[in-house]
């Protein structure tokens, strides 16, 4: 149900939040007494009904006590050890189901027979209201559960189809903007350290080439490194190879992760080039210990708390009584600038330089 504004015009949905705060509870005291769940007093519990009913909230199912399964892939799990992406953002989806009383059941998926399994326990067990898919979004996964008839959303995933909804970082943006931050400092010759697979990340690449070309200047193959995994020192083995291979002729990185950033640091070290001195090098994540490493490093802030808690969110708006279309939410992220990231350095040699700026000056 929508709540009208003052000229008739429909406004926002009404939240549990804008019940809670109406009525000075916390988050989780509103969804017990609107489930009926225990530990409210009657008075309390009618004073919340009352407002939600005011406020024309439309109460899901059940909330309080009922449980979603998390199923997390292979490279899920990496990620929480290499680069700490997926730690941060169970952390908010924890938070969250706590908050909500949710249960959230968490299921590891290597292969299809597993995914199978797991949708056929989900489908048969009453008390599971729906199903988080956490970097699970290869077209296998989303083909078996196309017939699902509970709500499922992509944690942190791309349904290209948009047969679910989803959760993610606007990823292209971030990387557009990023880039941008980097050719306002002059730099031109600008790498992409990558990882590929997922549409996620393939996301990142593209806004790295909408910034290029926005400026008149080509997003060639030659500027693309790619690494076979998020560990820092594939990174820095990518770089040293890239330099060996053909020289510096780039004064400036952006890395798909801060993990990448950091291994491209190292390369660039062990090559004898300093940052930012001779190269930039730029993040994307901002990973507590982004500002600690040396020097500090220049990121993309990507609010991972706030992705795990907007997928449980947007799974359990499913289970009122207007089943919403699938649709994606994509949270807009920010720029920290530290120390890694400084002005293109005057004069710089950079292999095939001579022939990109004579381009430059015959652009229109």
């Amino acid at each position: 149900m929508v709540s009208e504004g003052k000229r008739g015009t429909p406004s926002r949905r009404v939240r549990l939040e804008d019940v809670a705060a109406q009525c000075g509870v916390s988050v989780s005291t509103a969804s017990r007494a609107l489930a009926n769940a225990k530990g409210v007093r009657p008075d309390l519990r009618a004073t919340i009904l009352e407002t939600a009913r005011r406020l024309n909230y439309t109460v899901p199912t059940s909330i309080a006590g009922r449980k979603v399964i998390l199923a997390a892939s292979s490279a899920a799990m990496l990620d929480y050890v290499r680069n700490q992406f997926t730690f941060y953002v169970l952390e908010g989806l924890a938070e969250r189901a706590k908050s909500l009383g949710v249960e959230v059941i968490s299921r590891a998926i290597a292969n299809t027979a597993e995914e199978a399994a797991l949708l056929a326990d989900a489908r048969a067990d009453d008390g599971v209201v729906g199903c988080l898919f956490l970097t699970l979004d290869d077209e296998s996964v989303l083909t078996l559960a196309s017939d699902f008839d509970k709500p499922i959303v992509l944690v942190n995933g791309d349904d290209p189809e948009m047969r679910h909804s989803s959760v993610t970082p606007c990823n292209r943006s971030a990387a557009r903007l990023a880039t941008e931050h980097l050719l306002a400092l002059g730099h031109e010759r600008i790498l992409f350290l990558m990882r590929r697979g997922r549409r996620t990340i393939e996301r990142r690449y593209e806004g790295w080439q909408d910034a290029l070309r926005a400026h008149g200047l080509e997003a060639s193959a030659d500027l693309v490194v790619d690494v076979p995994d998020w560990l820092p020192e594939l990174a820095a083995e990518a770089i040293t190879q890239r330099i060996a291979g053909g020289g510096r002729d780039f004064t400036a990185i952006l890395a798909a992760g801060d993990s990448l950033a950091v291994g491209a640091m190292m390369g660039l070290e062990s090559a004898g080039l300093g940052v930012p001195g001779d190269v930039s090098v730029m993040g994307m994540d901002d990973l507590p210990q982004a500002a600690f490493h040396n020097p500090p490093l220049s990121t993309m802030h990507i609010p991972m708390r706030e992705i795990g808690a907007a997928a449980l969110d947007l799974l359990l708006d499913d289970l009122g009584s207007q089943r919403m279309p699938p649709r994606r939410i994509e949270f807009a992220c920010h720029l920290v600038e530290r120390q890694s990231t400084g002005p293109a350095p005057a004069g710089a040699d950079i292999g095939g330089g001579a022939k990109h700026h004579a381009n430059l000056s015959n652009r229109p």
